[in-house]
């Protein structure tokens, strides 16, 4: 009987991974040049990780892969992690601290149980944590950081949205409600249902007016947030510091010729996000978001280290980005002579090639030559045959100088 793929997973094809490896070179190559260091952690790690710290909303919570680890050293409950900035913090508290600012980047798969399976349930992304510094610049780094890479695959116009969860969090602290609804809304917020808040009604003429100008605007200059803040500043000084720090934010980005716009509305993450939110959308698909978390190392057991971050979605820049063309010097070499010394020429004419910077592979019997540019038949005399497939030109020569010649004068 067929045994199918498991629902929600994903099969990787060759052309799949000539996909993922670009998005991933690219990634390493810009994150590098940046200042970060590449990381890597466990694909498993404690639950109390992620419950303790209360960083996690329920509905997430309540789709991680978890089961006991019995045949383990601890007998704990596992999961297989479901997102990376925790365990990456994690790494850090336990491995780096002293620095006065560390950049890390990793490149990983997160795990979330989509009850259909129609979702996909495992998930890549490329990631990069700023940890050290509370100052705007980071943030801005992180979004210019982003914006080059997603601007080197060349998949289209980028639209950078910005929000922020200290306002979302006012907002709700101003609603009146109590602790648990509090907590509830935010949860609802960050998992993207941003009419929760909407609809909750409330008499403050003040608040009413805050909640239309700032979930039902959007805006792409830091003129309109000090305008937000001059409207709302002396009737709501609560959210006088939350838009003063997106305000620099944006003013920052502004400078650096970074388009973007103000959306509070699109402030969806995790809820240990405590400053300015971005989401990165290409064709309207959200391939990327990140923010700042300036309380989760402290609530994992480490000291007050401010720190943000954001991880760009494979699995939907894999369906934006264009398959790169094939080599066009692939070549297949095949034996004319069945022995053994006609073999031995066509592994060492094949290794030479290999060396000389070719893609060579040898003829195992297949038909269909359509992925090769060139037909080279080896004899155990040191005689060679090369075929043009592109051309139909063929020619007899007698040495490996010659067949690079004929490949190279053919480009």
């Amino acid at each position: 009987m067929k045994v199918p793929r498991c629902k929600g997973m994903r099969d990787l094809l060759p052309d799949d991974i000539v996909k993922f490896r670009q998005i991933e070179e690219v990634f390493r190559h810009c994150s590098l040049k940046w200042g970060y260091e590449e990381v890597r952690t466990p694909t498993l790690e404690y639950l109390h990780l992620f419950t303790a710290t209360g960083t996690l909303t329920p509905g997430m919570l309540g789709r991680v892969y978890s089961f006991l680890d019995w045949d383990g050293w601890s007998g704990e409950r596992v999961v297989l992690r479901p997102e990376g900035t925790i365990p990456t913090v994690r790494l850090f508290l336990e491995n780096l601290t002293g620095g006065e600012i560390s950049r890390l980047s990793y490149v990983g798969n997160t795990f979330t149980f989509e009850e259909t399976g129609k979702e996909r349930r495992e998930r890549w992304q490329c990631g990069v944590e700023l940890i050290g510094t509370s100052q705007p610049l980071a943030d801005v780094e992180l979004v210019l950081l982003a914006t080059e890479v997603l601007g080197k695959l060349g998949l289209g116009p980028l639209e950078v949205r910005l929000s922020h969860a200290g306002l979302i969090k006012t907002l709700i602290g101003e609603l009146g409600l109590g602790a648990a609804e509090q907590t509830q809304i935010f949860d609802q917020v960050l998992e993207g249902n941003i009419k929760a808040l909407g609809e909750i009604e409330t008499e403050d003429v003040d608040l009413k007016r805050a909640l239309a100008l700032l979930l039902d605007v959007t805006e792409s200059s830091p003129g309109f947030l000090e305008n937000v803040r001059t409207l709302l500043g002396n009737a709501l000084p609560r959210f006088e510091p939350s838009l003063r720090d997106l305000a620099s934010i944006a003013e920052l980005l502004g400078a650096m010729d970074c388009p973007y716009q103000v959306d509070i509305a699109s402030g969806r993450g995790f809820e240990y996000y405590t400053g300015v939110m971005f989401q990165f959308y290409i064709s309207k698909e959200q391939v990327g978001g990140g923010g700042r978390y300036d309380d989760l190392i402290s609530l994992v057991g480490g000291p007050p280290i401010p720190a943000s971050g954001f991880a760009l979605y494979v699995d939907q820049l894999m369906d934006l980005v264009k398959l790169e063309e094939r080599p066009v010097s692939r070549i297949l070499v095949r034996s004319q002579d069945g022995d053994v010394t006609g073999l031995k020429s066509s592994f060492e004419v094949a290794r030479s090639l290999r060396e000389a910077g070719y893609l060579v592979a040898l003829d195992q019997g297949q038909k269909a030559m359509g992925d090769f540019r060139w037909l080279l038949s080896v004899s155990g005399e040191g005689l060679f045959r090369l075929t043009d497939q592109a051309t139909g030109g063929k020619c007899e020569l007698t040495s490996e100088a010659e067949i690079r010649q004929v490949m190279e004068n053919s480009r």
